[in-house]
């Protein structure tokens, strides 16, 4: 069951500027100070998490999944309107006591290819 090492496929998305604007607002940030660090859950992860749950061959149980850790490393933060890419891939896939711990790392890159930040989230999944 195992899929340590599984890389998947590049997801590019739009930064879009009246998302980030709302985002900002929702968090008590001032939009005019641009992409906010924590908008990094939206371009990064929410983009590429998504392809782990799904894939048959990782198995991971939605219902029994919990999202034990999240961090961000940021080179540069994206500017709104611009375009950034986020591959995701599994850096572990670790089972004890009847408990699975996976650790999904992303990295995105922007327009040009430079690094714009990496993401490592920890699920555990309860069998």
């Amino acid at each position: 069951m195992g899929v340590e090492g599984k890389t998947y496929p590049a997801v590019t998305s739009a930064i879009e500027p009246e998302r980030v604007a709302a985002f900002a607002r929702a968090i008590g940030a001032d939009p005019a100070e641009g992409v906010p660090p924590t908008y990094a859950a939206v371009y990064s992860l929410g983009v590429t998490a998504p392809q782990l749950f799904e894939d048959a061959e990782a198995a991971v149980d939605f219902a029994k999944l919990l999202h034990a850790d999240q961090e961000f490393e940021w080179d540069r933060h994206p500017k709104p309107g611009e375009t950034v890419t986020s591959q995701g891939r599994v850096v572990s896939d670790i089972s004890r006591r009847g408990m699975r711990f996976l650790t999904f790392e992303t990295h995105t890159t922007g327009e040009g290819g430079s690094s714009v930040c990496r993401s490592r989230a920890l699920f555990v999944i309860r069998s």
